[in-house]
């Protein structure tokens, strides 16, 4: 059957605008300002808004280079570094969507105990049930194969918008000043440290709100043309940061950064309310709790395509594949829930902040984007990936023709993505960085599993190289833990 080619280029606008504007946002003025002034901010935002897009490109190249790839981001990390590493990145994403579906309800729960005590901060028991209840909840609808409605779509997104919208203008015309902006613009009478240092301390933040930049890129092939993937790519991308960086700059000019890095998650709402009263924030903390559910929804459901993925590709055993009668992949629904309440009796008798949660997320999701970059590299230099010892269509040198000028242009914004990757993992702290290496490491007990039973190697040399340092970094993460030198 052809595929028909329908999705417009607003379309695909409203798409990445939908999936990147989340949760992070109404807690951005609080997270910039924990590790940043005004001016290194700025900076931040600067080289975010070059280093993302260039991420977003990236996908977007590979769908055209790599039309039969398409098996979710980390199809292409399989197919440039080998079966190991792509099933690493998957795994990775997969549980950065976990831990973010955490992060996601308790700043859901967090921002309702503000109005009803019964679940404050103080009741964490009652919130950690409250979650895990929602979790099963949504479970119990997914695995029968219902799935949300272009109703529920609508609301969710005007529910990100208009509180948005209404603050940006009012706290530009009632509450912004630039005196307040300036005052200490490079935070030097903040213990955040240097600039660069700032600027380092507030990279990780800026990626998680713009987590999902690369939507228009999953639907390239359903495009009018793949002209209006790169014009939707340039738009929706320009909106989402004009959002971003108009927000966190505004606030500053309400509080100064020590008032902003001691508000609570949702500090926009708090922002505000210093402007307009309790009102403002009352409809912030609306439209946070309504965007966060519809977000925890869509979520848990995207939660599941991973493992159904690399169960179908036989990285995974194959009966998390399995589909019910429903069409719901039951299975991978039912692990990713176990795996999500299991977290959320870790991060609650542990205490962990939302911005904990952010960060370590960030990490997990950093994988298929670095090692995705990287695959464009090598395919603007070499035509290929490293060398696999499978064949097959996966790792053939099949795609369109591309042009000498185009080739260039193409390994320009891979170069520039994959720097930006590789500064965003040194900017990361490294306690979590090596939380994530001992999340990633207990995938290796199915993948190894799943190999020996299909009579195939487990890892080829390079392969091994990265196991070793995985398992290296998980240990290290381990002693910590019970030394106490770490935690969550």
């Amino acid at each position: 059957m052809t595929r028909t080619h329908t999705v417009t280029v607003w379309t695909l606008v409203a798409l990445i605008v939908g999936s990147t504007v989340g949760s992070g946002i109404f807690s951005l003025p609080q997270n910039a300002a924990s590790a940043a002034g005004p001016g290194a901010t700025l900076i931040g935002w600067a080289i975010s808004g070059v280093g993302m897009l260039a991420i977003a490109f990236v996908f977007q190249i590979l769908a055209v280079r790599k039309p039969h790839l398409d098996s979710g981001v980390y199809s292409y990390v399989r197919a440039g570094l080998g079966d190991y590493i792509g099933f690493t990145s998957g795994w990775g994403y997969w549980l950065g969507s976990v831990i973010a579906q955490v992060g996601y309800a308790t700043l859901f729960f967090g921002t309702l105990g503000h109005y009803v005590p019964f679940f404050s901060a103080d009741n964490r028991i009652v919130t950690a049930v409250a979650v895990s209840s929602m979790t099963w909840l949504i479970f119990a609808v997914l695995s029968r194969g219902i799935r949300q409605a272009a109703f529920m779509n609508a609301v969710t997104t005007v529910a990100k918008l208009l509180p948005i919208t209404a603050f940006i203008i009012l706290v530009a015309f009632l509450g912004f000043s630039w005196d307040r902006f300036t005052w200490d613009f490079w935070g030097a009478q903040s213990s955040t440290g240097s600039v660069f240092e700032q600027v380092q301390g507030v990279m990780l933040f800026t990626v998680w709100v713009f987590i999902g930049v690369e939507g228009a890129s999953v639907y390239s092939k359903q495009a009018r043309s793949r002209h209006d993937v790169g014009r939707a790519t340039i738009i929706g991308f320009l909106t989402v940061l004009v959002l971003l960086v108009t927000v966190s700059t505004l606030s500053y000019g309400v509080l100064t950064q020590e008032e902003l890095a001691a508000l609570p998650d949702n500090s926009m709402a708090a922002v505000l309310e210093v402007v307009v009263g309790p009102w403002g924030g009352a409809l912030i903390s609306l439209g946070l709790c309504l965007s966060v559910l519809g977000a925890y929804v869509s979520w848990q459901m995207l939660c599941a395509e991973p493992i159904v993925l690399m169960a179908v590709d036989g990285l995974l055993p194959r009966r998390l594949g399995a589909v019910n009668l429903a069409g719901a992949p039951w299975a991978a629904q039912l692990v990713s829930s176990l795996v999500i309440q299991a977290t959320i009796i870790l991060f609650f008798l542990n205490e962990t902040a939302y911005v904990s949660m952010v960060q370590l997320a960030t990490v997990l999701y950093l994988v298929p984007y670095l090692f995705s970059a990287l695959y464009l590299v090598l395919l603007t230099v070499r035509g290929r990936g490293i060398t696999h010892p499978h064949a097959g269509t996966l790792f053939d040198d099949s795609g369109p023709d591309v042009s000498p000028i185009d080739n260039t242009r193409h390994r320009a914004v891979a170069i520039v993505a994959f720097i930006y990757s590789c500064w965003l993992v040194y900017a990361a702290d490294l306690t979590f960085l090596l939380f994530g290496a001992l999340a990633v490491a207990p995938g290796l007990i199915p993948y190894m599993w799943t190999r020996r039973r299909a009579g195939e190697r487990s890892f080829n040399a390079f392969e091994w190289v990265v196991v070793a340092v995985i398992l290296v970094a998980a240990v290290v993460a381990v002693v910590g833990l019970v030394n106490g030198t770490l935690t969550l």
